[in-house]
């Protein structure tokens, strides 16, 4: 039995030691329209040369800019035609830098090369497969394959880089992979996919084809719940991250869902949200990024990891002498 202590105890300790402090380290933006300025900012994310891409939703675009917020460009304006967006809800960015956008009332995906330039699209308003009921999220995996939270279709589709379709899973539910509002979609670097199911309040992930594999929370304000979680990511190591917009925070766990750790607060300050919506993490994972929609800016966090005494070892084993 003092073995098994020991052991568990050890096992704690390291499941602290795995975990992570994140500390305020910037931000940017204002309400407005003109370049760097945000108008309900929702999704984000990071390219591998660490730009960050924002869909800057209620105005229409996406702007990009530096790692530290210093402002790059923008394309986009309201409209159906190519390269126009009504309500671009998300932004995903492949490894070849390409740029996707989740165009919610067109019911579509588009593409772009790094600086905006419109590369292609697919879908349109339905039921069949490649066909969207305002899609919310979208994600890119590693093999360049996309992923699509079809939000109110209750299903998840993935297609090709060029638009292909390739298969779908999920239906109107409460069951295991059944969705209720699937609001965002991302892909860990395993390729296991990871979709933040809206009015169920909680995480379901599954293989790279949509078998079910686990699923975690519940609605509250606890550690592992969430009251409508709003925007979910993968970092390059594995751990999740998830935007609760109700409560104001964003909390992170393992690629199983096991709680590590949370941030945030509703409020004005440095470090709180106002109903905050996508996050990204950067190619390193030691940043995270955070759209924060109420206050119109993009705020982001460092990643610090706590320090690990070397004698906690020797501690542990002394308390089961």
């Amino acid at each position: 039995m003092k073995r098994v202590s020991i052991l568990a105890a050890l096992s704690i300790c390291i499941a602290a030691a795995a975990s992570a402090d994140f500390k305020y380290a910037g931000q940017w933006g204002s309400p407005g329209t003109a370049a760097g300025e945000f108008n309900a900012p929702t999704g984000i994310a990071v390219a591998p040369n660490g730009n960050v891409y924002v869909a800057d939703e209620f105005n229409h675009r996406i702007q990009y800019f530096t790692a530290a917020g210093s402002f790059l460009g923008r394309w986009g304006s309201r409209g159906s035609g190519k390269g126009e967006f009504i309500y671009p809800a998300d932004v995903a960015v492949a490894p070849n830098g390409n740029v996707y956008v989740a165009d919610f009332d067109n019911n579509r995906i588009q593409y772009f090369k790094p600086n905006g330039t419109f590369v292609g699209k697919w879908g349109e308003y339905g039921i069949l497969p490649r066909f969207f009921n305002k899609p919310h999220g979208v994600a890119v995996a590693r093999n360049g394959n996309v992923y699509v939270a079809d939000t109110y279709n209750n299903r998840a589709q993935y297609f090709t880089r060029a638009g292909s379709f390739l298969g779908s899973w999920g239906t109107k539910g409460a069951a295991d992979g059944q969705f209720d509002q699937p609001i965002s979609i991302a892909v860990a670097p395993h390729g296991n996919v990871y979709v933040a199911d809206r009015l169920n309040n909680r995480v379901q992930y599954f293989d790279a084809k949509g078998a079910f594999l686990g699923k975690w929370g519940t609605k509250g304000f606890g550690w592992g719940q969430f009251e409508y979680p709003s925007a979910i990511a993968a970092s390059p190591d594995y751990r999740i991250y998830v935007t609760d917009y109700s409560w104001h925070h964003v909390q992170y766990f393992t690629a199983s869902g096991s709680f590590l750790g949370k941030w945030g607060g509703q409020g004005t300050l440095n470090g709180e949200f106002n109903f905050p919506d996508g996050i990204a993490i950067s190619p390193a994972g030691t940043k995270a990024y955070v759209a924060d929609s109420g206050n119109n800016r993009i705020q982001y966090f460092k990643r610090v990891e706590p320090a690990v005494a070397p004698t906690s070892l020797g501690r542990v084993k002394a308390l089961f002498k």
